[in-house]
């Protein structure tokens, strides 16, 4: 019984974080914020088919490498069925999310709080509302298909290693999978988003995936020794023995 609700809590945890950022990561991602200015260094100037890109990103991606870490928990202790159950649940709950807001964008807002007095000039409270909350019908169907695509491919890449590896090389499974699921899920948000969505320049919208990646792929590897002391915790919490049925179990899935 303490074994199960051990299993039960962990998995509720894990679920709700999981689901909990990246819901915040699609309403955080409206903002555009330059990497290079936040950490105090000179703008990084990198040439792709002929445009000139520094890291200017959504803020989602502060987010989505951490997702991707709590997929590769989910997966070593659930299985790919636990992974898959939660990025189903988040996918609906984003989807929900975006139809209430879109139903308070269309609520008539009271004149007292229409127009904010700033010390930069009156705001137009409205205005601001749509435009931080009302993303395009297009950037949320490509946030969404790159969300679940990038899922299932993780999933995938992390058992196939796993198959291959056994128990050994956390590191090789988790860091794979996610190099390969983000690799994708970079280009497909782009690609829905902005050159189908919004008409963009081909070129313009591989670059700027480019460079979206190549600050995954390093917050990925940073992220590599949080993945083995989140590790740790939950096997101190479960108990080797229990931690190691789980392991295996999740293995078969």
């Amino acid at each position: 019984m303490i074994k199960e609700n051990k299993r039960n809590i962990l998995f509720l945890v894990l679920g709700s974080f999981f689901i909990a950022n990246a819901i915040v990561a699609e309403f955080i991602g409206v903002k555009i914020f330059s990497l290079e200015s936040t950490l105090g260094l000179s703008p990084v100037h990198m040439h792709f088919f002929g445009n000139d890109f520094t890291f200017n990103m959504t803020a989602g991606v502060i987010l989505w490498p951490i997702v991707f870490v709590m997929t590769d928990i989910i997966n070593e202790y659930f299985g790919s069925s636990g992974v898959k159950l939660f990025s189903y649940i988040a996918a609906a709950l984003i989807s929900y999310s975006f139809i209430v807001i879109f139903g308070a964008i269309k609520l008539t807002p009271a004149d007292f709080w229409l127009v904010k007095e700033t010390s930069s000039g009156s705001l137009n409270m409205q205005l601001a509302y749509e435009n931080i909350f009302g993303q395009g019908l297009w950037i949320i169907i490509g946030s969404l298909v790159a969300f679940l695509v990038g899922q299932i491919i993780d999933v995938s890449v992390f058992h196939y290693v796993k198959k291959k590896t056994g128990d050994k090389y956390l590191w090789l499974r988790s860091t794979g999978s996610t190099l390969v699921s983000q690799f994708i899920d970079s280009f497909v948000v782009l690609l829905i988003a902005f050159y189908i969505g919004a008409g963009w320049d081909l070129k313009l919208v591989l670059g700027i995936g480019i460079v979206n990646y190549i600050y995954k792929l390093t917050v990925a590897l940073l992220l590599t020794p949080l993945l083995y002391g989140v590790h740790a915790v939950i096997d101190a919490y479960l108990g080797k023995e229990l931690a190691v049925a789980m392991m295996r179990e999740a293995a078969k899935d």
